[in-house]
């Protein structure tokens, strides 16, 4: 939800890379494949992230994303993990290589800092590539051919269908606050949000049971519409493979050093 953008429109490179050839549940399992072998990782294990880090590059390659928007992205989101990757600095064991009354840098923190943080950003660069290149309609279909649990597919759904009327409805008591000059000070500027926050969460409350009395009402069984599902290729079969072979490689590396 960081990109809001991103939600509202197509990807200027659809269908011309060997990545959005792809059917959309092959682009899913890959990332979530990737990820989780990146994450589940030992820290230290520099040669294996070496090795992900260089399948990172072959994504990139094949999907023609625009690596400065990659980066501005992932720069988002790094600014709020930050706070945890600091907070793993900061722990015992090891040699002390800086201290400060009860604060101390070891060198068993900088092992695990520098390897959450390498984790996380081949992670998040995973994930941003598979958003920029595949529609959130997609997705969600993606997730019903790989046996989602439907609740969790239909919360999806109705958030990003809904996310522009949450927007709106915030901006508009926005601009009522302003047209009031209610937002003149700073501690009248958060004393009026949080009381915002709290109106939204009740419309939203109210006018999510008259959507959903509709949608019942019209014969929702609470599940989305079945449509065309993209059959799996010659192609979506190479991409798994060379992706289990990336993994199996990297973790043979892994455990022989």
């Amino acid at each position: 939800m960081l990109h809001i953008a991103t939600f509202f429109r197509e990807n200027e490179c659809q269908n011309c890379g060997f990545w959005q050839k792809l059917a959309p549940h092959t682009r899913v399992l890959v990332t979530l494949l990737l990820v989780f072998a990146t994450a589940l990782t030992p820290n230290g294990s520099w040669e294996t992230w070496g090795i992900y880090g260089l399948g990172l590059i072959i994504l990139i390659l094949i999907s023609r994303v625009t690596i400065l928007v990659l980066l501005r992205r992932v720069a988002i989101e790094f600014v709020f993990i930050s706070v945890v990757l600091l907070g793993t600095l900061f722990r015992d064991g090891g040699e002390i290589l800086w201290s400060w009354g009860f604060l101390r840098i070891t060198s068993a923190g900088l092992l695990v800092l520098g390897s959450v943080a390498l984790k996380a950003f081949l992670c998040l660069c995973t994930v941003n590539i598979l958003v920029l290149t595949t529609a959130i309609p997609d997705l969600l279909q993606a997730l019903v051919t790989l046996k989602t649990p439907p609740l969790l597919v239909a919360i999806l759904a109705s958030m990003y269908r809904y996310l522009a009327v949450l927007i709106a409805e915030f901006n508009s008591m926005r601009r009522a606050a302003i047209a009031r000059n209610l937002m003149s000070s700073p501690r009248w500027q958060r004393l009026l949000v949080g009381h915002m926050i709290g109106a939204l969460f009740i419309r939203t409350y109210e006018r999510g049971d008259r959507i959903y009395q509709a949608m019942l009402s019209r014969g929702y069984t609470g599940s989305l519409p079945s449509i065309r599902v993209p059959q799996s290729k010659l192609n979506d079969y190479l991409a798994i493979i060379c992706t289990v072979i990336l993994i199996l490689w990297g973790q043979m590396v892994h455990l022989l050093s």
